[in-house]
């Protein structure tokens, strides 16, 4: 039996969750999330716990038991607290702004970068236009959102100007060096 899986989730509360077939659904004081299950696992809700068991003893199947449990923890702490994800922009003239459900960077090429922000991701910049905080009650979406902003220009080792998470450290390399 998977430790994971075997654990069952305790439902905070203003939470309610339902299972409809192979559909999990959380609704919460932050949003509302909902997202598919594998069929060699079921996910039961009663007195106030979320248990998840698995149909058969297959590798795939023992695989899935903790996966589908930790989603289910993800969602309900989701909806409850949120998620958050900082990152920083290091750079002469790098800046970031918020524009509705859109982020215009200047990031040193020839035309501003627009990125649109999916539907339930929003974002905020300081007063400095250098910290972007980016915020979701979907765990996965928001750490695809981060990767996706951080990949408009990552950081470099020489100087480290791009765009990098908050609590990311760059290597840095030495520069080249003077004939002899």
């Amino acid at each position: 039996m998977s430790r994971v899986g075997k654990m069952p989730v305790k439902i905070p509360e203003k939470v309610k969750v339902s299972v409809d077939g192979n559909v999990v659904k959380v609704e919460g004081p932050k949003g509302k999330m909902h997202f598919p299950t594998n069929p060699l696992v079921s996910v039961q809700v009663d007195k106030g716990e979320v248990k998840v068991a698995r149909q058969d003893e297959s590798h795939v199947a023992k695989g899935l038991h903790g996966l589908t449990r930790t989603l289910v923890k993800n969602a309900l702490e989701g909806v409850v607290k949120g998620y958050e994800k900082g990152l920083e922009i290091n750079g002469v003239g790098f800046k970031a702004e918020v524009k509705g459900k859109e982020i215009h960077f200047t990031l040193g090429f020839s035309h501003p970068v627009v990125f649109k922000l999916p539907e339930g991701v929003t974002a905020e910049v300081d007063a400095k236009q250098t910290k972007l905080t980016i915020r979701s009650v979907d765990k996965h979406l928001l750490g695809l959102t981060a990767a996706k902003v951080r990949d408009l220009r990552p950081p470099e080792p020489y100087k480290g100007k791009g765009i990098k998470y908050a609590d990311e450290t760059i290597r840095r390399k030495e520069g080249k060096t003077g004939a002899a």
